[in-house]
């Protein structure tokens, strides 16, 4: 009798369902709420129970389930609101109780449901759910690549650049004026990307990524490094039945006209530069298998650098000097594997990323007196470098009964080589010199990690290790020609090794009113740098520690639309392996940089109040932080004496700070227009420091404290107009802003893109420009001990591409 009238109840629940869940998927609800119910007088599970969750307000029925064989019952796709279960059936009264659904944890585990033949009413539940763009923590927001019109078929970081509080500068992602911003692809550092420090975002292309990621305040169970935050880049991956896909192309061309005329006796800068991108995404699910492949091509030719730079001693001499830089760039990406779902409750994916990266640079670098009537000197350059990555990845889930109790285990193993040529020639006006070099790099690095999650009625917790081990031996040898100018010395070869262990736990609590998140992870790092012996300044060198590191989120809901949070983290910033690598580089002729194997690790604590308004087209949120560091990394510039030369080393400088606070507000005005304004105001403060540069020979530099008040400014209106056709218009300003030793000043952008559906919607054509005034120049100013130099870089901003996407 129980089996047959559960089967009758199921499906009766079912075909009333149906509808109800297909609406709930249409508004992207995400929560699962799970549980058992058992016999209250001998605790035996009973099978074919009915469970309904109805409205308060109206007793509406919105889902339900019966319990399996075993007594375990699941409803997905619960929105945020005030609700009651009632669970039924024959032989037993039926149970209502009050359901409260939050907005913090996507799973929850309900305490046992006993039944008797009396009724009892139990605790209130709390069910939790997600939301996107700016989720209900405040401490994530989530960008769609595909709703970035005007940046479509560019590299990630164009793509970045119009985001709320995000800023590029010199190649580098800045998040609320900081560039020490961990970057992850699909949740995990990779060699793409960078280990620690930020590498290659210009030459990933956008047509690989699904969507972006920005985490202001991260938990405890993502790695400490990264004193700004985190940016995970998310790779597309579809998962639909049977076989399906996209493909695309994208044609653009850059630097439409010289901006700038070149200094006497060089090669022309680049004009036209064409820019193709393929693309393609393929899946083919079955059964318990999917199996999925994503390739992208992105072959460029750029005008990667145009900087005019006038350098002034104390002494009265003046330098004038251009960097151009032609860049050819090939960067292939693939990535491809396997899900298998093993039964209900396992799975193991395995995937492959491979990544080739061609780099041609072709430079000229002249140098001239005060008014351009005598050249100096004539630095020319060819850059041949190859970057290569190979990533393979294991990752295992393990789904217990109650839904969302989950252990997940992974492995990933990274290659990554860099293979770097570079040829000189050095002209001066009474004799000639020819130099090379070529480094080589091979990174190889071991990742293994456990994660726990567990529902908890009011929250949930998790927790994990983590072990990583990383080296890259490098070697640098220099090749001197005739009338050298290398520091032959400074070669030779040296040795990086990283371990580090660690360990988290977080809890998430939540209920009506308040929500708390308090976690702690525990990492131990040993850094050891081997030098050889024969290198003319720096020695092997390392260091190990064991710190803690705490976050803290709590915050106190006014009412359904109005929320207030506080925040603390507290993260490091561990020198890269190119931060300390001891090999000069010559890239800029006059300006040398290199790495300090003395560089210690900068740990920065960070507070945060965020509040949120929500309503039917839209919401506004806002931010107040501060942020304060001790061992403030950053390059500094010196001379030695009887030299013009410059030497750019990092250094420790001491303490900085960061206040500001940031807004945005987003509005959909009508079913054609909604916008986007966001806005970060912020003071940078780095205090007075002196420091010891031990490159080429010991020398002293001190600096005064610095501060400055910065900020930035974005407007992005979207138009949505009848028969497929989107738009969108972006503009941009940059506030001046303190750097190292000077500031740099404002800059400001406008960019466009329309799109046009085609094909019934599975076919899309669009055409954007990036920088369409042709605005955007990097203009600086930088004081040093015995001198000071200006620089105005008017290097490639404006692109203008058309595309083409097909999805099937």
């Amino acid at each position: 009798m129980y089996r047959i009238k559960g089967i009758f109840c199921f499906f009766f629940i079912f075909s009333f369902n149906s509808d109800i869940f297909a609406q709930d998927i249409s508004e992207k609800s995400s929560v699962t709420i799970s549980g058992v119910v058992k016999n209250k007088e001998d605790k035996s599970a009973i099978p074919y129970v009915s469970v309904v969750v109805k409205t308060e307000r109206d007793n509406a029925f919105v889902a339900g389930t019966v319990t399996n064989d075993e007594g375990r019952f699941s409803i997905a796709n619960i929105k945020p609101g005030n609700y009651f279960l009632a669970i039924s059936f024959m032989r037993f009264e039926e149970k209502q109780q009050p359901l409260f659904v939050g907005s913090l944890s996507s799973f929850l585990d309900i305490p046992t449901i006993e039944l008797e033949v009396q009724s009892t009413v139990l605790d209130a539940i709390t069910i939790t759910t997600k939301t996107d763009e700016i989720n209900n923590h405040l401490d994530k927001k989530t960008y769609s690549i595909a709703d970035n019109i005007s940046q479509s078929g560019s590299s990630v970081l164009q793509s970045m650049q119009v985001l709320p509080g995000v800023t590029v500068q010199d190649g580098k992602v800045h998040l609320r004026g900081s560039d020490k911003v961990t970057i992850l692809v699909d949740g995990k550092q990779t060699a793409l990307t960078g280990f620690g420090s930020q590498t290659g975002l210009d030459n990933i292309p956008a047509s690989a990524i699904d969507k972006i990621e920005i985490i202001n305040n991260p938990s405890s169970k993502y790695d400490a490094n990264g004193n700004a935050g985190i940016i995970n880049i998310i790779m597309k991956k579809n998962r639909q039945h049977g076989f399906n896909g996209k493909t695309g192309f994208t044609y653009g061309m850059g630097s439409l006209w010289v901006r700038k005329e070149n200094l006497p006796t060089i090669r022309p800068q680049y004009t036209f530069t064409p820019k193709i991108n393929p693309s393609v995404s393929l899946n083919y699910r079955k059964n318990k298998v999917n199996i999925f492949l994503q390739a992208d091509n992105l072959y460029t030719h750029t005008l990667n650098k145009n900087e005019f730079v006038k350098r002034t001693y104390n002494d009265g001499v003046v330098i004038n000097s251009q960097l151009k830089r032609n860049r050819n760039t090939n960067f292939l990406t693939t990535k491809t594997g396997v899900d298998w779902n093993i039964d209900e409750q396992n799975t193991l994916t395995v995937s492959g990323l491979y990544g080739s990266e061609k780099i041609i640079d072709r430079g000229d670098q002249p140098f001239f007196n005060v008014d351009i009537s005598e050249r100096l000197r004539l630095w020319q350059f060819l850059e041949d470098e190859l970057k290569t990555t190979a990533m393979a990845t294991a990752a295992f889930q393990h789904k217990f009964k109650d839904a969302g109790h989950l252990l997940n285990a992974g492995f990933n193993y990274t290659f990554h080589r860099e293979d770097e040529q570079y040829f000189y020639d050095n002209y001066l006006p009474a004799s000639t010199g020819t130099d090379a070099f070529k480094l080589l790099s091979d990174e190889q690095v071991y990742d293994f990690n456990v994660d726990y999650i567990k529902p908890l009625k009011s929250g949930h917790i998790e927790t994990g290790i983590k072990l990583r081990d990383r080296h890259i031996p490098t070697n640098m040898d220099f090749r001197p020609g005739a009338n050298s100018v290398l520091d032959i010395d400074a070669g030779g070869w040296a040795n990086y090794k990283e371990l580090i262990p660690a360990a988290y736990a977080n809890y998430v609590f939540e209920n009506e009113r308040w929500e708390a998140e308090l976690g702690l992870r525990v990492e131990y790092v040993r850094i050891q740098y081997d030098v050889n012996p024969g290198h003319s300044t720096y020695k092997s060198d390392g260091y190990d520690y064991t710190q803690p590191f705490p976050n803290m989120r709590f915050a106190y809901k006014l009412n359904d639309d109005n929320k207030l949070s506080v925040f603390y983290n507290r993260r490091v910033d561990r020198p890269n392996e190119v931060d300390i690598r001891i090999f000069p580089k010559y890239d800029d002729a006059e300006i040398i940089k290199v790495g300090n194997p003395a560089l210690r690790p900068q740990f920065t604590n960070s507070i945060e109040l965020g509040y949120r308004n929500s309503w039917n087209s839209g919401y506004f949120y806002s931010a107040v932080y501060h942020r304060f560091a001790d061992g403030t990394i950053t390059r500094i510039s010196s001379t030695v004496p009887g030299s013009t030369l410059i030497y750019a080393i990092f250094q420790n400088a001491g303490k900085s700070h960061n206040t500001g606070v940031e807004a945005i507000l987003n509005q959909k005005v009508s079913d054609i227009y909604s916008f986007n304004i966001n806005g970060n105001l912020y003071r940078n403060q780095i205090d007075a420091f002196t420091v010891q540069n031990l490159y080429p020979e010991p020398n002293t530099f001190s600096a005064d404290r610095q501060s400055a008040v910065s900020g930035n400014f974005k407007l992005n209106n979207t138009f949505r107009f009848t028969k497929g056709w989107d738009a969108q218009l972006t503009a941009v300003y940059l506030a001046p802003d303190i750097i190292p030793q000077g500031k740099i000043l404002s800059r400001f952008s406008i960019d466009a893109g329309i799109k046009k559906s085609v094909q019934n919607g599975k076919g899309e054509v669009f055409i954007n420009a990036t920088d369409l005034l042709n605005t955007m120049v990097v203009k600086r100013k930088i004081n040093g001990m015995n001198f000071h130099y200006t620089s105005d870089d008017y290097y490639e901003t404006q692109v203008i591409r058309l595309g083409y996407n097909y999805k099937f």
